[in-house]
């Protein structure tokens, strides 16, 4: 049933994926930039400060799903004994902690002219802090566990209790009293966000996907030369 995930039938793909990755991340990029800080309108409020988010959401976005699809290949991995699912978590993970990084950078500094100070134990931004820790415990077992089943269980259980915060994550802003403003885009019903600012947030979120896919491809096509090296045709 997973054969297709065999390395070396998934190295033709990835190996010459990036490049086309790179050229359409680029594209996007381009378009995204020039409308989030030249197109869109300022804030009434809160003026060009709000440019912030531009970065700042779609990061946020795209730590919380790259976790998420880590959790999902782990506890697949765990239960269907594919060991290259654990390899494709393990390759998501550099780019969902960068990405958990910027969120937190970006809204420390959007922070200061919004709240008058760089970081506040607000819920959203400590359980966001909690994320990166969770996603660095992962990084680290990959390093401290030689032994292949250990790290693989290992890593499971980090994201099986680390994915228990993705909801915290999102919810927060209902569930406590915290400086963050609720959620302006909602799925179900009308966005408050106006779309001079929501289009110009979804080109900046696909352009972010695409560095994320960028980074996941380079890290995951090490990971199989490394096992090409060995002289292993499977994991």
């Amino acid at each position: 049933m997973f054969k297709i995930f065999e390395p070396n039938k998934i190295f033709i793909i990835t190996s010459r994926a990036p490049k086309y990755v790179l050229i359409l991340f680029i594209m996007v990029i381009s378009i995204g930039l020039v409308e989030a800080l030249f197109l869109s309108p300022e804030d009434y409020k809160q003026g060009h400060s709000v440019r912030i988010m531009y970065v700042h959401v779609p990061a946020a976005w795209i730590s919380l799903g790259i976790f998420s699809s880590i959790t999902l290949l782990s506890v697949s991995g765990y239960i269907f004994k594919n060991k290259n699912f654990f390899l494709i978590a393990k390759s998501f993970a550099p780019s969902g902690l960068l990405f958990n990084i910027i969120a937190l950078v970006t809204g420390s500094i959007w922070g200061k002219p919004t709240w008058g100070s760089w970081w506040a134990w607000d819920a959203r931004i400590t359980s966001m802090l909690i994320l990166a820790i969770f996603y660095l415990m992962y990084l680290v077992a990959w390093r401290m566990y030689e032994n292949k089943d250990q790290v693989l269980r290992v890593t499971t259980i980090i994201t099986i209790f680390g994915i228990v915060n993705v909801p915290i994550i999102k919810y927060s802003v209902d569930w406590w009293n915290t400086l963050h403003q609720p959620a302006s885009i909602n799925l179900l019903s009308k966005s408050s966000i106006h779309t001079s600012m929501l289009f110009p947030l979804f080109i900046m979120t696909a352009a972010f996907t695409l560095f994320s896919l960028l980074i996941f491809l380079m890290k995951y096509n090490t990971e199989l030369i490394k096992i090409k090296n060995k002289g292993l045709d499977r994991l």
